[in-house]
Order: structure tokens, then C-alpha cells, then sequence
């Protein structure tokens, strides 16, 4: 006792010199319930895991006291066993068991415990090899049970729950509390109180220290609003797996009406993202290889369905892209004097719209069969604006005064910028924003609009090609989508399918145009043609005429009257077809 009287004397004096004394046990402290403390929480923590066990002990005891008890009724015990493996197999998924499997596995765990406690209230727990029978069930029963990503995700969900005090004052959003979450097939999905004064921005720009604190890959966690759409909750979005991993296949065109808003893929949660373009002007921006031109494809794929629509198109890599379209394409043009044409015409029948509507006291154009909507698609928006400057005021008259007519544009660029755009009214007035990956962060705003990036619109993080971000009147929040994915194959079928009934030119618009080409022909003197220089011809002939030695650079832009980068594109084309050579560095000559 004086030993121990000494230990207890080296604490005191150890506490008050600031130090961590020694754990002093005393002759009768209680060791044994601090055993019996730590396995009680150890078996909390792993109560999942350990479920399989715990039911063996309940079938055990059910058994123990059917055989005392209820030795008679083993009929009843069977039969109510039976039945409830019938009801969990047909009505499991009310029950929230909505795979199969798990169906399955519910009711041949009933049916083998119901089984096993039948045959002990008939023989006695203790008489083999029922022992052995219950044993070796629970073993083969544990091993889908431990191998079930659903289970393993609740243990998470739950962990994480239980751990979200730290995760949220580690993060910055001390105060914020889980009210309650959900399992689903890719993940699981929270929401969240938080705390007085904290918004979603503060919780959207707190993702990356999330991921850290709930131990996520980068790039799984998502912040949505709530339904209510309450300024003090938030939904936090975990992706156990990407839904967007693999390509989706294109199922066919959603639409039969450009009145319809079209699905141009599913969202992460397998909702679909359907966006109206009736009366909206669009931009698709998206670095090379981002899936913008796929995403254009279904978009096109979609119109050529509607009788309700003309689609007039503009691709100026000479109809690579879009040519296989050509059948279901009122109007094509891939040289910039067809664009200008095209674009102008548009202008025409804008005008001509506008005055048979104001002749009719009518405010907008009612898109039907005989009196279509006129969308016109311009791909690679930018060699427009390069090639053909003078008909950058045409899409600027188009993004202004083209709703009401319905007349309306789409564009795609890389990177539509300031100058790339015109400094008119086009990017502005673009109602619907999709944007595929895009190279840098600055480009983010550009295709989203000023002070997406900070909003959580991050298009630099999308991580393969169709996968994409819209911001329209109908979404407003940066949830990801993937576009289906059109093989030639689609699209060639596409096509062939619906080029029989596609609608012409109405009446007014017609009108409008053969108007407008009357009095051009009446403006024109047959004796005095127009003799205006075609830069293309003028590019040829300097080629022609070039010495063995070869033409600089600088002496064809001089002679086109075109950029630096013009006269390079046509350069690489005219080699590609065979048509020039470059004798040396900055020289050429016709081949």
C-alpha cells in the first residue's frame, strides 16, 4: 500500500508541473468495464461488418426459444419464413432494395434463417448438424453482404457523417451540419444546414478542401442548390464513380417541334438536359478535341426531326464537318462569298418577317410546318469572322432583331472572344452558353459569360471529350452533362431518314428573297460587270505568275488585300490539294 501511496504522490506532483502523468491504477479501479467500454465501441464502429454475425446470434436465440417454447408451431415458423422471402423478393424495392441481387439475397437469407429456426424448435439448437448448418451459412451468407457497394457506401456515408464537425471546421464551414443522405448508384448526395451567414459560394469554393477532408478523388465532389432553393442549404454531391466514364450512344432526336426543348444529354444523376432554342441564340465553345463538334452534330441531329424548322448552315473547312448534313440542309455554304450570301439572305428574310408580322399585328413568328422557324449553324465561328469580316454585321442584326421572326443563330468557336465575335451585339445576345473543355480558365468566362469561373462554372476541369456545362434560362447551376455520342454511321442514317420531310422556305420569306434579288438585277448595268477582284482567283494568278525561285508571303497578302492568316490557311490548302508548293521558307508558287 506504501508503493502505491508513492505512485499516487509522483502524479500529483507531475500535474502540477505540467506534465502528462502515468495512468495509476488503482487495486480497484475497474478494468474491466474499460475493456468492456473500448470492444462495445469497437463493435459500433464496425457494426456493419459485423451485421452477419449478429444476425447468426438472433437466428441462434430465435431458435434457442422456438425450441422452448414453440415446439409446435414450426408449421407457422416455416410458412411465415416462406412468406416473407416472397414479399422481399416482389417488393423489396419499396423497401429500398432496388437491384435485383439484393432482392435475391434478402429473401434467401430469410428463407435459410426462417429454415434453420423451423428445424431447431423441431430438434433442439444443439442437435447436429444444425450448429454446423448455422456456422457455414453465415460464412457463405457474409460474403456478398461484405463484397455490396451499397453497404460499404452507407458505412462511408455514415463515417462521414459522423465526422463531418471536423471535416466542416477543417474546411472553413464550422457550424454547417448534415441533415440527412442518401446512397445512390454513383455516390452519395447530402444536404446540408449551414451555419448563419454561409451561402453555397462559400461552400462551392471550399470543394477542394472538402474532397481533402471526406478523403475523395479531386474532382468528386459537386455543390448544388436545394429544390426550395433556401439561401442557408446546399446539397453536397459525392461520385464514388464517374456516370459519365464511358460514351453515351445516341438513342435518337428527342424533339419533334423546335417548340420542344431539346435533351442533349443526361446530367450526373441521370437526369436529362433538355434546353428550349426556340427564340434563343446559342454558342458551343470548346478547345480541340473537346466533343464540340460532336455536340453540334446532335443538335443538328435533333432539327433535322423538326418539320417545324429550316436549317441553313455555314462551314468554311469546305464542308467537312457539316457536308454529310448537306441532305437535311436547306442552304449550305463553305466558301466565305457563299457565307456572306447566306448570311445576308438571312437579314432579307428577317426583315421580310418582321414587316408581315407588323402588317398582321402579330409580335412574334409561330413556327408550324408551312411557316418554319429558320435556325442558321455556323461552324468554327471564327474563320467567319476572319475570312469574311463584312458579314460580321449581318450576325450582329441576327442576334439582335432575329427573335421575334424566328431567325436564329448558332455558333461554334474555339475561344469566342471580343474580336473573334465582332464588336456588336452577337455574344451578348446568346441566350443558351455550352461549354466543352476549354484549354484555360480566362476562356471559362468567355464562353459562360463574366464571373462564371468564380461561380463554380470550372469548363477547364472537364475531363473527356463531350462532356459539357449550359447555362441557360432553364439552368443556371454548374451541374455537368455528357453529350450522346453520333458515329458516322448515326449520323449518315440520320440524315437519309429525315431528308424526305424536311420543310421548305414559307411564302413570306421567299417573297422577301426574290424581292431583294429583283432589285439587284434592275441596280446592275450588264455593259459595266462587276469587276471586283476574288481574292481567291487573285491568290491563283500570283501563284501562276511567280518566278521558279516563288512569291513571298507578304507580296500575296499585299496583292488579296487579306490577313496574314487568311492567305496561310489557303497556302495549306492549295498544298494539300496539290496545287502549290513552297519552294523555301515564306515563298511559294502554283505547283
Amino acid at each position: 500500500m506504501s508503493g502505491y501511496r508513492h505512485m499516487r504522490g509522483q502524479a500529483r506532483q507531475a500535474r502540477r508541473a505540467g506534465m502528462q502523468p502515468m495512468m495509476v491504477i488503482s487495486p480497484g479501479d475497474p478494468v474491466p468495464e474499460l475493456a468492456l467500454t473500448v470492444i462495445s465501441r469497437w463493435a459500433w464502429r464496425y457494426r456493419s461488418e459485423l451485421a452477419p454475425v449478429t444476425v447468426a446470434l438472433l437466428v441462434a436465440g430465435a431458435g434457442w426459444y422456438a425450441h422452448a417454447a414453440l415446439r409446435d408451431w414450426w408449421p407457422v415458423i416455416f410458412a411465415a419464413s416462406g412468406s416473407a422471402g416472397c414479399v422481399l423478393a416482389a417488393f423489396g424495392a419499396k423497401l429500398g432494395m432496388p437491384a435485383r441481387l439484393e432482392r435475391a439475397y434478402a429473401a434467401a437469407t430469410v428463407l435459410a434463417g426462417g429454415t434453420w429456426v423451423t428445424a431447431a424448435a423441431v430438434a433442439g439448437p444443439s442437435a447436429a448438424p444444425l450448429p454446423q448448418a448455422l456456422g457455414i451459412g453465415t460464412l457463405v451468407l457474409s460474403v456478398p453482404w461484405w463484397a455490396n457497394r451499397r453497404r460499404r457506401s452507407k458505412v462511408r456515408v455514415e463515417r462521414a457523417i459522423a465526422a463531418w464537425p471536423d471535416i466542416a471546421r477543417n474546411a472553413g464551414l464550422d457550424g454547417s451540419q448534415v441533415m440527412h443522405a442518401v446512397v445512390d448508384l454513383w455516390g452519395w448526395r447530402a444536404r446540408l444546414r449551414l451555419a448563419r451567414g454561409q451561402t453555397i459560394t462559400d461552400v462551392t469554393a471550399k470543394i477542394p478542401a472538402l474532397e481533402s477532408g471526406l478523403g475523395t478523388q479531386r474532382g468528386a465532389v459537386r455543390i448544388y442548390p436545394t429544390p426550395d432553393n433556401l439561401a442557408n442549404r446546399c446539397e453536397l454531391r459525392v461520385l464514388d464513380r464517374d456516370p459519365h466514364a464511358d460514351a453515351i450512344g445516341w438513342q435518337g432526336p428527342s424533339v419533334t417541334s423546335i417548340a420542344q426543348p431539346i435533351v442533349l444529354g443526361p446530367f450526373e444523376d441521370a437526369e436529362p438536359c433538355r434546353v428550349s432554342f426556340l427564340r434563343r441564340h446559342a454558342i458551343l465553345g470548346g478547345a480541340t478535341g473537346s466533343g464540340k463538334s460532336g455536340g453540334l452534330n446532335e443538335l443538328i441531329a435533333n432539327l433535322a426531326a423538326c418539320r417545324d424548322v429550316v436549317i441553313w448552315a455555314v462551314d468554311l473547312k469546305r464542308g467537312m464537318e457539316l457536308r454529310p448534313w448537306a441532305a437535311c440542309i436547306d442552304r449550305l455554304a463553305t466558301t466565305p462569298a457563299e457565307a456572306a450570301s447566306l448570311l445576308a439572305d438571312a437579314v432579307t428574310i428577317l426583315y421580310g418577317r418582321a414587316d408581315h408580322l407588323a402588317a398582321h399585328g402579330q409580335r412574334e413568328w409561330q413556327p408550324s410546318q408551312s411557316m418554319p422557324a429558320l435556325v442558321v449553324v455556323i461552324d468554327e465561328y471564327a474563320e467567319l469572322a476572319e475570312q469574311a469580316p463584312r458579314a460580321m454585321k449581318d450576325t450582329d442584326t441576327i442576334a439582335r432583331l432575329g427573335r421575334a421572326p424566328a431567325v436564329t443563330l448558332v455558333a461554334a468557336t474555339q475561344r469566342p472572344t471580343q474580336k473573334v465575335m465582332g464588336q456588336g451585339a452577337v455574344r451578348s445576345q446568346m441566350n443558351i452558353r455550352i461549354a466543352f473543355r476549354v484549354e484555360e480558365q480566362r476562356d471559362v468566362d468567355l464562353v459562360l459569360a463574366q464571373g462564371a469561373l468564380r461561380a463554380g462554372w470550372h469548363a477547364h476541369k472537364l475531363n473527356a471529350p463531350g462532356k459539357f456545362l449550359v447555362r441557360s434560362p432553364e439552368h443556371d447551376t454548374p451541374r455537368r452533362a455528357r453529350a450522346y455520342l453520333l458515329t458516322d454511321n448515326d449520323v449518315t442514317q440520320a440524315a437519309a431518314q429525315y431528308a424526305s420531310g424536311r420543310p421548305r422556305l414559307d411564302p413570306v420569306s421567299q417573297a422577301a428573297l426574290a424581292s431583294t434579288q429583283s432589285r439587284n438585277v434592275d441596280n446592275t448595268d450588264p455593259e459595266q460587270p462587276d469587276d471586283t477582284p476574288d481574292p481567291e482567283s487573285t491568290l491563283l494568278d500570283a501563284l501562276s505568275a511567280a518566278p521558279e525561285q516563288g512569291v513571298s508571303v507578304a507580296e500575296l497578302i499585299a496583292a488579296t488585300g487579306k490577313s496574314r492568316r487568311w492567305v496561310y490557311y489557303r497556302l495549306r490548302e492549295l498544298a494539300s490539294a496539290g496545287r502549290a508548293v513552297q519552294t523555301t521558307r515564306g515563298l511559294w508558287r502554283a505547283a
